[in-house]
């Protein structure tokens, strides 16, 4: 037996469970673009994603007590969960949400996961992690597939949706901040509970916004809006956040983010075939380079 083949040999198998859990989690996220365009239809951006987010945190508050997690934050860990929660949840889901009202679904999604890349630029910042050739190149690839996605219809078309790619930019660059931030102070709680916290304090702001600028109308929203309500809180604000940690107990952290990879190809075709949306060269090319830049990201 060769070297290579040895060491093939003694390569352990990834854990069924783990890939169960992290398919589970990647096509609740993924389809949750579209869900988020057609409640968009009927409801305010912030006043949608609040809507969702208090059935999951009920959910979430609900699970860690019936698993015993502790909910008790030490003083000391309070300064470090509120910068958490206004990257992850505030910032995430308010300016998400925020770039439906210029993007289709599918172009969202797009820019949005271009979030390792961002995040590689702060692991050197912050971590003083150099970023590697292959780094550098995730980056050019990244920009390149933002390019064709907001110009591959022409100038004039492409300026239109600016606004949008530039908050759902803003949304990408801030949670891969988060992520870096999280890792180079990591919080000392337990998984459900830490989630669960997160998403209540970084709903606060979002809560303020919707009551200054929104007048949203709960008695006139129709069945078919409540049921993507509740999968919404449910499911991708719920269950994915569980089955994500629980994936990332099982699972190696590359074949983990590498994983999440099929998220945005699920949100662009889910996007059209939901909500009939272009699902031409442009967003493939886009969809292409930006899940190159991405892999490229992750294995530099």
């Amino acid at each position: 037996m060769t070297q290579a083949a040895a060491g093939l040999a003694r390569k352990p198998a990834l854990d069924p469970r783990g890939l169960a859990l992290l398919l589970v989690t990647v096509v609740g996220w993924g389809l949750n673009w579209p869900a988020m365009k057609l409640l968009l239809a009927e409801l305010p951006p912030f006043s949608m994603r609040l809507a969702c987010a208090a059935i999951g945190i009920s959910m979430l508050f609900g699970i860690a007590r019936w698993k015993g997690e502790s909910l008790a934050v030490p003083r000391v860990l309070w300064p470090r969960l509120v910068l958490a929660s206004l990257l992850n949840v505030t910032a995430w889901m308010g300016l998400a949400a925020f770039s439906l009202l210029w993007l289709a679904a599918g172009e969202a999604t797009i820019v949005c996961y271009t979030m390792p890349v961002w995040a590689s630029i702060f692991a050197w910042i912050i971590l003083g992690d150099p970023p590697s050739r292959m780094r550098l190149a995730a980056l050019a690839l990244g920009l390149g597939g933002l390019l064709v996605l907001v110009l591959g219809s022409g100038v004039d078309l492409g300026l239109a949706k600016l606004p949008g790619v530039a908050v759902a930019l803003s949304a990408a660059v801030l949670f891969s901040l988060g992520t870096v931030v999280t890792k180079r102070w990591p919080m000392a709680l337990p998984p459900t509970a830490s989630a669960a916290w997160q998403l209540t304090l970084g709903c606060v702001p979002l809560l303020f916004g919707a009551l200054a600028v929104e007048r949203p109308d709960f008695g006139a929203l129709s069945a078919s809006s409540w049921a993507v309500m509740l999968y919404g809180g449910i499911g991708p604000l719920g269950l994915c956040y569980l089955a994500w940690f629980a994936a990332l107990r099982r699972l190696p952290a590359e074949a983990a983010a590498s994983g999440t990879l099929l998220t945005p190809v699920i949100g662009v075709a889910a996007a059209a075939l939901f909500l009939g949306e272009t699902l031409g060269v442009r967003e493939v090319v886009a969809l292409s380079m930006t899940i190159g830049g991405v892999v490229l990201a992750i294995r530099g």
